[in-house]
């Protein structure tokens, strides 16, 4: 926390703190895999770089370097002899003046680690998770920028997940304001239709996802058709494949989505196929893919 390491327990703010009452906070969150070579955190630049580039969406002035951070992750997961987990580095407005201008408002960052399996679970990754189409509306820019990973944000998605979960379906898929396919509450969504991989663009309130933009790299190398353009309703149910991309999700397909077996209801081929390279590429089994691993020692 600002620099200096904290006891778990320790890691207190103030109950004025002005990103706990206005949700003025950036974040980021990031994996560590154990490799061959020891743990290595999966395009930490990147994500760093989004983080920096969410704060100054908001006009917030960072008060560490790209570089800093980097660093500052890499001995978080050093200090707590940690071999894989998940890592979420946040910046937000400390305790200072309250209402509705932050200005006079320290700007304050940590970064915390713990152990994390997949998101959507084990028996997910493998058989594929059940989703429902949201009543929600995925934040349009025009309301909040749908490009900056804020905490202000993701209260559109918490709404999303939990009327998912309590109509007993695994996760949800929202819209966007013209009707379109954005993604899930935390993940990118792509899908399968004879042969082609498809995700939503940014213009479709889609946040980029870097595991997203990964497994797209990995389509083209692999010569699987790629691209980006928008997707209707009536498209993901007639996808032959489909799944989500995430640093928590990782790679989770879907199997159904609002009563409807998405292809044959299980894990599809192509989706197999860049599930597999996902894992060998994040545990360091692919030299090509090198470039983006950051290995803590």
């Amino acid at each position: 926390m600002d620099g200096s390491f904290v006891d778990w327990d320790d890691a207190k703010i103030h109950v004025l703190t002005h990103a706990f009452h206005y949700a003025t906070a950036v974040f980021e969150g990031i994996r560590c895999y154990n490799t061959d070579r020891g743990p290595a955190v999966f395009r930490l630049k990147d994500h760093i770089r989004r983080l920096s580039d969410s704060a100054k969406i908001h006009t917030m002035k960072m008060p560490y370097t790209n570089d800093e951070l980097i660093k500052a992750v890499k001995d978080t997961v050093k200090i707590n002899k940690i071999r894989e987990c998940y890592i979420r580095p946040i910046v937000y407005y400390g305790y200072g003046e309250m209402g509705l201008n932050p200005g006079k408002n320290p700007v304050r960052a940590a970064i915390a680690v713990w152990p994390w399996g997949t998101y959507l679970g084990e028996e997910g990754l493998k058989r594929g998770v059940r989703c429902k189409i949201s009543s929600w509306i995925r934040i349009d820019t025009r309301i909040l920028p749908s490009l900056a990973k804020s905490t202000a944000n993701y209260l559109n998605s918490v709404f999303a997940k939990l009327e998912a979960l309590n109509c007993g379906y695994d996760e949800a898929i929202l819209l966007n304001i013209n009707g379109h396919i954005a993604e899930g509450p935390g993940e990118n969504i792509l899908t399968v239709r004879d042969g082609t991989l498809i995700t939503p663009p940014r213009s479709a309130s889609a946040l980029h996802g870097f595991t997203m933009d990964s497994v797209m790299e990995f389509a083209r190398d692999l010569s699987i058709p790629a691209v980006e353009r928008e997707i209707i309703r009536d498209e993901l149910f007639l996808a032959d494949e489909a799944f989500f991309t995430g640093t928590a999700a990782e790679l989770t397909p879907i199997r159904e989505v609002d009563g409807r077996a998405i292809g044959s209801g299980s894990i599809g081929p192509i989706t197999k196929k860049l599930q597999d390279k996902f894992f060998q590429v994040v545990r360091g089994k692919d030299p090509k893919y090198e470039k983006w691993l950051d290995f803590v020692e």
